[in-house]
């Protein structure tokens, strides 16, 4: 039986491509998972700010009620994240990049010391590595090409926690026409049943 986190953050909830991938990604997986949800539409954490960041560094025993508080945010994610066996993440494409909650979501990931530390030689990832799944939907077409800013950024991070083993699911031109939006999502669910034969093995 498998852990899957499964983080959500289009907008558009239900109607959401990447969203429906995801649980067509779980319907294939079979009845053998137990689920945890992170809507960040539903759940919207707020950006980082200095007085949360100040609760990180504050020894537990030392924080305040309101650190603690803050604290908890990052606590959850990290926790949350370390119990998963599997992650499905969903990447819609907004202006080039991803959503600006996923963000606030990835900011609570990485915690000096506890996802991550610096040595002499660099940064160690602290996170046990698992596999990580991007579902990553986009009205137009930018695989592979300069104008794809949310891959890099999505391997550079997890790389950097210690998650090493990403996949990414694509689907791309879905507002470049029915056809276009029809052969995408085909193809992914295509990439979806061969991915979770693989991870079901």
């Amino acid at each position: 039986m498998k852990n899957i986190l499964i983080v959500n953050s289009s907008i558009s909830g239900e109607q959401g491509q990447s969203n429906q991938l995801i649980e067509n990604f779980v319907q294939a997986l079979g009845s053998q998972v137990i689920e945890t949800r992170v809507d960040l539409n539903q759940q919207q954490l707020p950006h980082l700010a200095m007085n949360e960041f100040a609760a990180w560094m504050t020894p537990a025993a030392d924080r305040s009620l309101e650190q603690k508080e803050l604290a908890a945010l990052s606590d959850l994610s990290i926790a949350q994240v370390q119990a998963a066996d599997v992650i499905l993440i969903g990447v819609p494409m907004y202006n080039f990049g991803i959503p600006s909650q996923l963000k606030a979501w990835f900011d609570r990931i990485a915690r000096a010391g506890i996802t991550f530390k610096y040595t002499e030689t660099g940064s160690v990832g602290l996170l046990a590595d698992k596999p990580v799944v991007f579902f990553a939907t986009r009205g137009g077409i930018y695989k592979d090409l300069p104008h794809d800013s949310q891959t890099p950024f999505l391997k550079a991070f997890f790389n950097f926690v210690g998650l090493k083993n990403l996949h990414f699911i694509y689907a791309e031109g879905l507002s470049m026409g029915a056809d276009s939006a029809k052969a995408a999502l085909e193809a992914a669910k295509a990439q979806i049943e061969d991915l979770t034969t693989e991870l079901a093995a």
